[in-house]
């Protein structure tokens, strides 16, 4: 039997809907597309910033000058592409922080007057996958940050604090009733939801225009409800992975901020080492006190945020972010030490690592600092755009969905599908 070809297309009423990659579109001999690597992709959010001048460097290219927190990933020069002068247009919002909800989405206006979000960028890619991995994406964690996942109606997805309980999830198998248990609840589940489509797709034919828009929000979200559950019927009988090692333990000091990075990172690693899903994102979190475990820091994290060129404060700040990037450089450290395929977990994992304010001090969302890890990308150390005229932080989810197989030229509030310094 020959493979379909991976840009094998549905056809029919004029219409035509590209396929995600199937097993039928493995060849049936020689080498296997199955033994390729996976395609992953995680986004990493400080929603208080990073300051700018220790992050950006002075000169383009792979050979640009060391700054403070890029010498912290100097041993994976070559593997990461540091971006200025991006940003997501007309992000001022309700308040200064609003432009996180947005992050991954690029809507405008953010928490004003009328506004309703869009879907996320890892909602797009999580969809596009299915059921090929246990679970279709982590939306992580720390305290006091927003979830960076959006439906397409624009309804924010819950994000999971607790390692421990993801680690549960993930690794931990249930007992024979538990499993029995799941599946019944499942099929449960998706009986009501059978009924109540169809109540709805009667009702549809009895009222207006408007509320057939408010309809359609909600037949939406029974399809992605479908959807889900058909997948995880598929899953809840299948043994989980088996580590060597002792299930994760929370971190009970709520202040202990790298301490709760440090465990999120590796359950981050683990589901990717283990292929139990393939989209992650992540919120690094924020707090109005001092960090418990960081040396010389005596200050609220987010008051030294809001520094005002403060000095003191921003000398403060700085270990405060250098112990952030310290965690995210051993992050980048195990990926590129674990092997598959034909290279290394980083390899085959586009990392988005930045934040939606590019001067937190004064709640400026433009300039974000955004640096692009692994993936097998060609990069090329520090690319500036403009700072006056950003280029739309949008143009580059365009390359990164096209990056997993999505077949599209245009993400939000995109302009081009691409940006100058990112290329496979």
């Amino acid at each position: 039997m020959s493979a379909l070809h991976r840009r094998t297309f549905l056809r029919g009423a004029g219409a035509a809907m590209s396929l995600p990659v199937l097993g039928a579109m493995r060849p049936a001999f020689g080498r296997s597309t199955f033994a390729e690597q996976p395609k992953r992709t995680v986004f990493i959010n400080g929603g208080l910033g990073f300051h700018g001048p220790h992050f950006f460097p002075k000169n383009e290219g792979p050979d640009h000058d060391q700054t403070p927190y890029l010498k912290l990933i100097e041993q994976h020069k070559g593997q990461y592409t540091l971006f200025s002068g991006l940003s997501h247009k007309e992000q001022s919002g309700n308040n200064g922080h609003a432009s996180e909800l947005t992050w991954l989405t690029s809507a405008q206006r953010p928490g004003l007057a009328g506004f309703k979000n869009t879907v996320s960028l890892d909602q797009v890619m999580a969809r596009y996958l299915g059921g090929t991995t246990r679970v279709p994406y982590l939306s992580l964690s720390n305290g006091g940050s927003v979830s960076l996942s959006w439906t397409a109606n624009g309804v924010n997805v819950p994000s999971q604090g607790s390692p421990a309980r993801v680690f549960q999830e993930l690794f931990v198998d249930g007992s024979p009733q538990e499993v029995k248990d799941q599946v019944r609840d499942l099929s449960r589940g998706k009986s009501i939801l059978d009924a109540v489509s169809g109540d709805a797709e009667r009702l549809n034919r009895r009222i207006g225009p408007r509320d057939r828009a408010k309809l359609d929000e909600y037949f939406t979200a029974i399809r992605d409800l479908e959807v889900q559950i058909g997948q995880s019927e598929g899953w809840a009988t299948k043994p989980k992975p088996k580590l060597d090692r002792p299930p994760i333990q929370d971190v009970d000091d709520r202040a202990d901020i790298t301490g709760k990075q440090r465990l999120m990172y590796e359950l981050i690693s683990l589901a990717f080492e283990t292929d139990s899903t393939r989209v992650v994102t992540f919120s690094l979190g924020s707090m109005n006190a001092a960090p418990s475990n960081i040396p010389g820091v005596d200050t609220d994290w987010h008051n030294l945020s809001h520094h005002g060129k403060d000095e003191e404060k921003i000398e403060e700040l700085r270990l405060i972010e250098e112990a952030e990037i310290k965690e995210f450089n051993e992050f980048l450290t195990r990926l590129s030490g674990a092997s598959e395929a034909d290279g290394s977990v980083l390899d085959g994992t586009a990392i988005m690592f930045g934040s939606n304010l590019g001067n937190a001090s004064a709640h400026d969302w433009r300039n974000l600092p955004i640096l692009i890890a692994g993936g097998g990308f060609k990069h090329q150390g520090y690319v500036a755009h403009d700072p006056k005229d950003n280029t739309p932080l949008a143009n580059l989810f365009v390359t990164l969905e096209q990056r997993m197989g999505i077949e599209t030229d245009s993400f939000g509030h995109s302009e081009a599908a691409g940006v100058r310094g990112l290329e496979l």
